[in-house]
């Protein structure tokens, strides 16, 4: 799509113009010594609201372990994560001896001090 090209110096000539005239109603309305005819006060802008902090949360430090489950995602046993092996042979006993399959998956739980 094209845009209009914006031309600066008529806008600029035109809020002169505007500001001149604005200056020029001032002074006439002065020189007549007319309390009507003052021009409306502006009103005052609000003070804008400074935005409230968020508060950070403070980093949990988390443990990896490695978990046993079945199908229905209940955890059966927990190995540290350095016992990947043990957790594995826990899994294939399980498949052996009730037949339904079971899986190691990483647990990150949060420590506690």
């Amino acid at each position: 799509m094209a845009r209009k090209i914006v031309n600066r110096k008529e806008l600029r000539a035109q809020a002169d113009a505007a500001e001149a005239r604005g200056k020029t109603a001032k002074k006439t309305a002065k020189a007549k010594g007319d309390k009507a005819e003052k021009p409306a006060k502006e009103p005052k802008k609000a003070a804008a609201k400074k935005p409230a902090r968020k508060k950070t949360a403070k980093e949990t430090r988390l443990k990896a372990y490695w978990g046993v489950f079945n199908q229905g995602m209940k955890r059966l046993a927990m190995f540290e994560y350095a016992d990947k092996k043990a957790a594995e042979k826990k899994a294939a006993e399980l498949v052996a001896s009730s037949r339904a399959h079971h899986f190691i998956q990483l647990i990150k739980e949060a420590i506690v001090e």
